[in-house]
């Protein structure tokens, strides 16, 4: 086991790998370099996006034709940033402008659009006069094209309009929809030059010595289907005081975060950078929270590829997060519920009962070139909804969202035994029928995500070893639900269902020459033996006995799965093994996380421990100490931290979970309506205690105060609010 570190030799490394800031309101969300720039070109999909389109493609500040020097940079509860500039050495004709003596702060905040606030501060004895550029650009790109989708055509670009108080972008595309950006700047600009599809607008700014002065600028997406004829007039007319407009955005986006805050959990830890890490899961959950109109809420996957509705991705975060708020859940079960499958539909992976994998809004799918409208390319979506459903109604024992939900979680059950299971065999494969669709269906969803020892990808339909553990869990839980609906009959067997299930994977799972789980059964039923972590979310299901879970949880820590910051997705001793990949050999959170919830099932306290002290250490290295979407599978050394994986989402909704549920987990918290329950406890050698405030079980909540003393953990219960029991 490794040693945990010196958190106070941790700090200076943990500031250091700051690539990206993100800053997002619903479905609007900008990337941009450290230092608040886009730059054209860049190919890490950096920009402003809306709707699953890049509104904005380069932002830039040229200072005498020079790019400003950074100094720093923040962001607050992922809506508000501030970035430190300052100028380089600048010769002008009347004289050489010395480094570092001018300041320029940018705030921005979004609030349905995009608005920035310069602040110069002139710090020379003489008034300066200073030509200031902002560079723009607006390429309006589908969010698959920018992951290298490649089109035969695309649709037909506006001539950037020069306005008198800013710039408009626009395009048409081949959907005949239009989508313009709006830029507006108070004070005016004294020019505004279009070339190409950018444009440079200018200010000749005097800055008195020690005077503060402001410039403020409005980036606003919209898309219409009115002519360009109309629109640009219409733009010319809405000219607002935006100094006004940035100070009432920014408070109401603060008082939206503080609501939210007020409704979750609260967590005070004696250990600060927990305490911080739970804080910042809190406005990252409310961050990628987002609202579609007539279609309800849910939490999106990840910035900045998938800023999209994901069945998967939400039904696990869901699962998560029920120790910050247990109505993200709801939330995520009445959203799929809605676009749950009603018919086959060959091109969209679609068959009744089936829940969705991914929604897209963009151009590519409006045009029907991709099949995200949605699309429903995930074996494992359905038994999740399943299990979801289950725990949200023991855990706040609603039973009008049961009643609610009953005919969609039957519509689920069916969709597993008439279309999941695609042989009669008893187990859930999938096979892809979109020759758009993803050749792999499982949460290892890349084409080479499932793959056999010699490198090969096996033919379909695929039966994935977690995905049965999962669906076995969804029977016996679907059996508990029906039971409290009055259905006995249904309930025997959905149980019955679920102990042959348990009997035939142990048959066709189990490995014994190898004692471990084979990966997947390919489509002629032979093991795809590959040794890797899916094995790990069997562990929690309770599919598999005694013995069994024994041996798969101390397997999964033996040195080539365990990189010693986490479980790697596959073992490092076979031939299709690469740490830098995105799912052969690299280490991603949730994955984790599901399996700790098994070791703590199988009472495997030791790697529990070592596994959330690990992750925690590698928390510490990573921006804001916010664990990324995954990171590379390199072997863990002496100094250093884990390798990052260059294009990870940061924050990712599963991953933003992961602390959280770790936490959960230490604690042995589970619910059963209005009890909570708190078994075999343990805090590590890093948390004296954590108190665990407004945390709602039921229609009630509750207070509690874990403490370690020596080796043992202990629970006191502070507070109580309405029928709770602990």
């Amino acid at each position: 086991m490794h040693q945990a570190l010196d958190l106070t030799h941790m700090v200076d490394s943990a500031r250091k790998p700051m690539t990206t800031e993100v800053l997002k309101d619903d479905e609007l969300f900008i990337t941009s370099e450290a230092n608040g720039e886009i730059s054209a070109g860049n190919q890490a999909g950096l920009g402003l996006y809306y709707q699953d389109t890049r509104f904005l493609s380069c932002l830039r500040i040229w200072l005498e034709g020079q790019s400003a020097a950074f100094l720093s940079s923040s962001v607050r509860e992922s809506h508000f940033a501030q970035f430190e500039l300052t100028n380089p050495e600048l010769q002008k004709e009347s004289g050489l402008i010395p480094a570092q003596s001018l300041h320029i702060r940018a705030l921005r905040v979004l609030e349905g659009e995009f608005l920035q606030r310069l602040r110069l501060i002139n710090f020379n004895p003489f008034i300066l006069h200073l030509r200031l550029e902002i560079e723009l650009a607006a390429d309006f790109l589908d969010i698959f094209e920018i992951r290298g989708w490649s089109r035969a055509q695309r649709g037909e670009y506006y001539d950037p309009a020069p306005l008198e108080d800013g710039v408009l972008f626009g395009y048409q595309g081949l959907d005949k929809i239009q989508r313009f950006t709006q830029a507006s700047f108070y004070p005016y600009p004294n020019e505004v030059n279009v070339t190409g599809n950018g444009a440079r607008v200018v200010f000749n700014l005097r800055l008195p010595q020690d005077k503060k002065v402001y410039l403020y600028m409005q980036i606003k997406p919209f898309i219409t289907d009115k002519p360009e004829t109309e629109v640009i007039p219409a733009v010319r007319k809405n000219r607002s005081m935006l100094n006004n407009t940035f100070r009432k955005s920014g408070k109401n986006k603060m008082l939206d975060y503080q609501k939210w805050k007020e409704d979750c959990t609260v967590f005070t830890s004696s250990n600060l950078f927990l305490t911080q890490m739970l804080q910042r899961t809190i406005t990252d959950i409310y961050a990628l929270r987002t609202t579609y109109p007539g279609m309800g809420t849910t939490i999106q996957a990840g910035i900045p590829w998938y800023a999209a509705p994901f069945g998967r991705d939400a039904l696990i975060t869901g699962w998560q997060t029920f120790l910050v708020n247990p109505s993200l859940a709801k939330e995520v079960l009445y959203f799929l519920a809605a676009f749950q499958g009603q018919e086959v539909n060959a091109w969209r992976d679609e068959e009744p009962g089936k829940i969705l994998h991914e929604l897209r809004r963009g151009e590519l799918s409006s045009c029907q070139e991709i099949p995200h409208t949605p699309y429903y390319g995930s074996v494992d979506a359905t038994p999740w909804f399943i299990i979801l459903l289950s725990e949200i109604y023991r855990w706040t024992g609603d039973r009008a969202l049961l009643e609610e939900l009953k005919d969609n979680l039957s519509a689920a059950l069916e969709w597993c035994q008439k279309y999941g299971d695609l042989d009669g065999d008893g187990f859930i494969e999938y096979l892809c029928h979109s020759d758009q669709g993803l050749v792999s269906q499982g949460w290892k969803d890349s084409w080479d995500g499932v793959i056999d020892l010699e490198g090969n990808i096996p033919a379909g339909p695929i039966a994935l070893v977690e995905v049965q553990a999962y669906y076995y869990l969804a029977l016996v839980r679907a059996a508990e639900l029906f039971k409290d609906l009055g259905d006995n009959k249904r309930a025997e067997k959905l149980e019955l269902q679920a102990k042959d299930l348990q009997q035939k994977f142990l048959e066709f799972f189990w490995r014994e020459e190898d004692q471990f789980l084979v990966f997947a059964l390919d489509g002629n039923k032979r093991s795809v033996t590959t040794p890797v972590s899916n094995a790990g979310h069997c562990l929690f299901t309770g599919i598999l006995p005694e013995e069994q879970a024994q041996i798969v949880a101390r397997r999964l820590f033996k040195s080539d799965m365990y990189s010693g910051w986490g479980i790697r997705t596959m073992s490092k001793a076979v031939k299709p093994y690469n740490p830098m990949s995105y799912h052969n050999g690299s280490v991603w959170p949730h994955d984790n996380a599901i399996i700790a919830a098994g070791l703590r099932r199988t009472q495997h306290f030791e790697l529990l421990q070592q596994l959330t002290t690990n992750m925690f250490e590698a928390a510490m290295f990573f921006p804001y100490h916010r664990l990324p979407e995954l990171f590379c599978g390199f072997t863990r050394r002496d100094e250093g931290g884990p390798v990052l994986y260059p294009t990870a989402c940061n924050p990712q909704a599963w991953a933003v979970g992961t602390i959280p549920f770790f936490v959960q987990t230490m604690l042995g918290i589970s619910c059963n309506h209005q009890e909570v329950h708190i078994k075999n406890p343990f805090l590590p050698r890093w948390i004296d205690d954590i108190v665990v405030s407004n945390l709602k079980v039921g229609t009630g909540k509750v207070d509690l105060e874990f403490t370690r003393k020596g080796k043992r953990t202990y629970c006191g219960v502070l507070d109580t609010v309405g029928k709770v029991k602990v």
